[in-house]
């Protein structure tokens, strides 16, 4: 399912924006996203609120508990209840982090997966049932991640054998190839370069905390920094321009702020498009 043919810039929706977002929806955003664990079981005035929302504009889903690298069984009943949920609010599309955050209990945290062959084969396995259950394909998104315990290949290896062993769809997460390419001391440009084209559902910036000169911490809590601004553009220039998403999680501006980092992504996407339409 697709966003848009070209260029759709989105937000991702925090409850907080909501009373902007019903009077008058920034024209910057072309859709919306949000996690389902926050709206899946919503009721009353914000259950109606958000219906009001997604049947005027376009929506995607972006999980935060599926815990894709659990050892623990994978929550069945769960992932049939999103299907009912995608279906009821026709949500575009649906991805979630390659990580974990449940064993023999919920964390509230997302976990780094061993970058293990063993790994591969048990991630790619839950991939494809959860697929088979949705009937749809999923994105899963490269995480930011601190340590990585047991490690026998490189980040960019698991993500790549995951992605096509589990045959699923990439969440090109730009900003989180930057603060790993800083914090374990990597060419961001060759991890980017080396991403599969036609697996990227669509893609995400934000903003981090500079811990240290050489620790950066993935918080979606500022803004978009000079650097990722540059690599988005690489990305365009790399894999072409696909769908792009501002988060931000805590320490929300005014919408006004936000709708000028959107006005950012669409000025990085304009000379792309205009090429190809110029093509074309």
């Amino acid at each position: 399912m697709q966003i848009s043919e070209l260029g759709a810039v989105g937000l991702g929706l925090r409850r907080e924006m909501l009373d902007d977002i019903l009077i008058d929806a920034p024209k910057q955003a072309q859709f919306f996203e949000v996690a389902p664990e926050n709206w899946v079981r919503m009721g009353g005035k914000f259950g109606r609120q958000f219906k009001q929302l997604t049947e005027k504009h376009k929506f995607i889903c972006h999980g935060l508990s599926l815990s894709l690298g659990s050892p623990a069984p994978l929550d069945v009943e769960f992932v049939k209840e999103l299907k009912q949920f995608f279906d009821e609010h026709n949500i575009l599309l649906y991805s979630e982090h390659l990580s974990y955050c449940s064993g023999t209990g919920h964390m509230y945290d997302l976990m780094p997966i061993p970058f293990t062959e063993q790994a591969v084969d048990h991630v790619a396995q839950r991939i494809r049932q959860v697929q088979d259950i949705l009937q749809r394909r999923i994105a899963v998104e490269n995480v930011s991640y601190y340590a990585a315990p047991g490690q026998e290949m490189s980040e960019l290896e698991f993500t790549l054998a995951v992605l096509e062993k589990a045959d699923c769809d990439l969440l090109l997460d730009v900003n989180n190839i930057y603060v790993n390419s800083i914090n374990h001391g990597y060419d961001a440009l060759a991890f980017l370069q080396a991403m599969p084209s036609d697996r990227v559902a669509y893609g995400h910036v934000a903003g981090h905390y500079e811990e240290a000169a050489d620790l950066l911490v993935d918080t979606h809590g500022a803004d978009v920094c000079d650097p990722v601004w540059q690599l988005l553009e690489q990305a365009y220039r790399l894999h072409g321009v696909f769908p792009t998403l501002l988060e931000r999680d805590f320490n929300i501006p005014s919408m006004s702020e936000l709708q000028s980092e959107l006005g950012h992504i669409h000025a990085i996407q304009k000379p792309f498009i205009e090429h190809i339409k110029g093509v074309a």
